[in-house]
């Protein structure tokens, strides 16, 4: 017969305390650095708020003195005062910024979707899928200031050199598309974000039980039917969560912008009340280089930060203002499916 004394029995009493100490310190790890993150952000916020307003006041008023009044400080800072009169103010930057924000958006999300479908639908889990998500994975990792070199490379030079030839030899030898502008640098983004629509998507389609396909099907919904009915819809949360992460990250970005299409000062803006209402060849301005050019241009080291402020206020205005849009929208369309049982 076997002897009980011969195992040895773990004390469920002490293990037990044991995980209860572990979750309370990671409990309490993660409140710290929760709470550390807020007050980072919330100081961050307020001093640039601080610099910015007291800025936009002291312009306010010098500007007074020259009879140069202003309605509002927030139409000082779109039209410029003293130091902003050269580059005409921000409005350029931001519509510039809003402009390609988008026009990436509208680029990335069908490439995301189109290749996480293929994950997920059609691969069938082989060494080529598996080569595919190695790749997606290495896209995430290069610095952005190379996606601006290819950009300028690929895009500029070889694709849009090659639309010269074609379509405005007549312009030759001044470029038409040839040369850094708002497509290119919308197409340079795309590339830069797609790695991050591409996971989100992936994530929300395996999310979707199978038994909603399966019924799909056996109601006599084709393949491509209960994708585009029933998946996808269903997994549209989801991809909204990788727009907004693309839009947030792409909002922000200037390293490559500045090889693609990015300049100090443009003359006209990129949209229009006149078609084609957008132009694609156009040079642009942008809200992250304005602050990057500020900071290294500005005159006086006093009036540069509050410079610097307001213009980085109105950067992160932009951001969380179409990040807000997008949350909303993911938050409907969240709500719709749960109500519907999805």
């Amino acid at each position: 017969m076997t002897n009980p004394d011969m195992f040895d029995y773990p004390d469920l009493n002490s293990a037990r305390i044991r995980d209860e100490k572990i979750n309370t310190l990671m409990t309490a790890a993660t409140g710290a650095a929760t709470l550390l993150a807020v007050v980072s952000v919330v100081a961050f916020l307020g001093f640039i708020v601080l610099l910015g307003g007291a800025w936009l006041a002291e312009e306010q008023a010098l500007s007074a003195t020259v009879g140069q009044q202003h309605s509002s400080n927030f139409e000082l800072l779109l039209f410029g005062g003293r130091e902003l009169a050269s580059s005409g103010g921000v409005l350029p930057a931001i519509v510039g910024t809003v402009v390609l924000t988008l026009l990436m958006a509208v680029i990335v999300a069908p490439l995301g979707i189109v290749v996480a479908l293929y994950l997920t639908e059609y691969s069938g889990g082989g060494w080529p899928t598996q080569l595919l998500r190695i790749g997606v994975q290495n896209l995430a990792a290069i610095p952005s200031i190379i996606y601006g070199v290819f950009g300028l490379a690929f895009f500029v030079y070889v694709i849009g050199g090659r639309i010269d030839e074609l379509f405005y030899a007549s312009n030759l030898p001044t470029p038409t598309f040839g040369t850094p502008g708002l497509l290119w640098a919308s197409l340079t983004l795309a590339l830069l974000t797609l790695p991050t629509v591409i996971v989100a998507t992936e994530e929300g389609l395996l999310r979707i039980p199978s038994s909603l396909r399966e019924g799909s099907r056996a109601l006599g919904a084709t393949r491509v039917e209960t994708i585009f009915r029933v998946v996808l819809p269903a997994a549209a949360p989801s991809i909204l969560t990788g727009i907004i992460l693309a839009v947030a990250r792409a909002a922000g970005e200037v390293a490559p912008l500045m090889l693609v299409g990015v300049v100090r000062y443009a003359p006209t803006l990129p949209v229009s009340i006149e078609a084609p209402f957008l132009q694609l060849e156009q040079k642009f301005m942008h809200l992250g280089f304005y602050v990057y050019d500020l900071t290294m241009h500005a005159p006086g080291s006093e009036g540069r930060v509050g410079i610097v402020a307001a213009a980085s206020l109105l950067l992160v205005s932009v951001i969380v203002s179409l990040n807000i849009v997008a949350l909303l929208l993911r938050v409907r369309l969240r709500r719709t499916y749960v109500q519907s049982g999805v």
